[in-house]
């Protein structure tokens, strides 16, 4: 509840008018939801400043995820990260540096498009083939927009690079549609691949994480970086900061869902980002940490930017006590 003094007489006066009378101040309460905001209305032909309620637009909080629906926002750390989950493992000799419930399958959100990318790549087919966006590539799970107009045309590169660079939905969708067999033959080489990396506890549905029964658990994630990391394509168009595409009349720019790729203090060599409501905030990354190649996974991570906060507690650590290998 906030509280403002308000003039009951805010109206101006001529050399010629009598003394100015006392003043009544009038304090009005304003409740939640609500802020004062003065404007000037006529009042018997004359201006007066007054100030009336306003009506704030509600704002949008995290729903609970399902890391916090099974307790795990009750975990401790000793660096207090703001992930349910985290997992951080030396590439090269797979040594786990730091761990938060790394056995956990939960929905991974748009980390999903990272598999995408695997399977599209190794399934070698043409690059520069033009896709189309269809009403198929339509949200119906969770009602997002897109940039991508119905009827736009990008080849499969460009639409893995935004994909991937951008976490552009629509792309993704088009690209396990155009995959041989179409969408459902798309998924379940998505599961197929999974299986071959001995990833036990992850699941696919879809090409682009907008469905929560996309699950993984970050013991799974790092096989899946891991993977993915061997193709050089992959690791680009992740890790690109802008892009530029032409569907088809104006072009569009897009920008990197990871601010981090941007930043000089780090050298990524992958990352993706992901966010739905019930996974949270995810983010997968390798990177050169005191010349050591790591792989970090963050799950169910409350705040728009407390996934890369996470990911910068990590690296100060590891640059502060330098795990043995």
């Amino acid at each position: 509840m906030s509280v403002l003094a308000v003039n009951a007489d805010n109206t101006s006066r001529s050399k010629h008018a009598a003394p100015k009378k006392h003043v009544v101040h009038k304090k009005i309460t304003y409740a939640a939801g609500t802020q004062p905001v003065k404007r000037y209305v006529l009042v018997h032909g004359k201006r007066r400043l007054v100030t009336q309620k306003a009506t704030l637009a509600p704002v949008a909080l995290d729903k609970p995820s399902f890391g916090d629906a099974e307790g795990l926002n009750h975990s401790k750390d000793p660096l207090s990260l703001q992930s349910n989950v985290a997992y951080v493992v030396d590439q090269a000799s797979s040594k786990v540096l730091f761990e938060k419930n790394p056995d956990v399958s939960l929905p991974i959100a748009s980390i999903t498009k990272l598999m995408t990318s695997l399977v599209v790549v190794e399934a070698n087919q043409d690059m520069n083939e033009e896709i189309e966006v269809t009403t198929d590539d339509i949200d119906k799970e969770k009602g997002t927009g897109s940039r991508l107009k119905i009827g736009a045309k990008l080849s499969r590169a460009d639409m893995l690079h935004i994909a991937l660079m951008s976490s552009e939905n629509r792309a993704a969708s088009a690209l396990g549609r155009n995959y041989p067999g179409g969408r459902e033959a798309f998924v379940s080489a998505m599961n197929a691949k999974a299986r071959q990396l001995g990833m036990t506890d992850t699941h696919y549905v879809d090409s682009n994480g907008l469905s929560s029964q996309n699950r993984a658990s970050a013991k799974d994630l790092v096989k899946l970086v891991n993977a993915a990391y061997q193709f050089p394509i992959i690791r680009q168009y992740s890790t690109d900061s802008k892009y530029v595409v032409n569907p088809g009349g104006s072009s569009l720019e897009y920008g990197s869902s990871n601010k981090l790729v941007s930043n000089p203090s780090w050298e990524i060599g992958l990352q993706k980002t992901g966010f739905i409501n019930e996974a949270g905030r995810c983010l997968v990354m390798q990177a050169m940490i005191e010349g050591r190649a790591v792989v970090m996974v963050f799950l169910d991570s409350k705040g728009k930017y407390s996934r890369l906060a996470d990911a910068g507690r990590i690296k100060k650590w590891l640059e502060t006590t330098k795990p043995q290998l």
